[in-house]
């Protein structure tokens, strides 16, 4: 997890802040910014035991227009740590923003 927060606090020197899973209510900072979060495990087992922890992790970058620089710099972040990453990307209509999604798993 250090590895994810050293990149996330990178990006905030840049002018893009982040949260753990959200802002504060009335607190959310105008896009760009990045929510993360680690909505499952992916353990490994062996002998009736979890031989090998892993925890998935999302990384949500929104912003309000499609912005390839920002999304460019978190990427080389990652792939500057070692981390294989999967992308997608969706428009929320009702907030009028864009998510981009990097998905991985990482060893607890």
């Amino acid at each position: 997890m250090d590895k994810i927060i050293k990149i996330l606090e990178e990006l905030e020197k840049q002018g893009i802040p982040y949260a753990y899973d959200h802002f504060a209510e009335g607190e959310g900072p105008d896009p760009p910014f990045l929510c993360f979060r680690c909505p499952n495990s992916d353990n490994f087992a062996a002998d009736g035991t979890v031989y090998f922890p892993i925890t998935e992790i999302d990384i949500e970058l929104y912003t309000d227009k499609k912005d390839p620089e920002i999304e460019k710099r978190l990427e080389d972040q990652l792939i500057q740590s070692g981390i294989f990453f999967e992308k997608t990307e969706t428009w929320i209509d009702s907030e009028k923003l864009y998510e981009v999604l990097y998905s991985f798993e990482q060893e607890a």
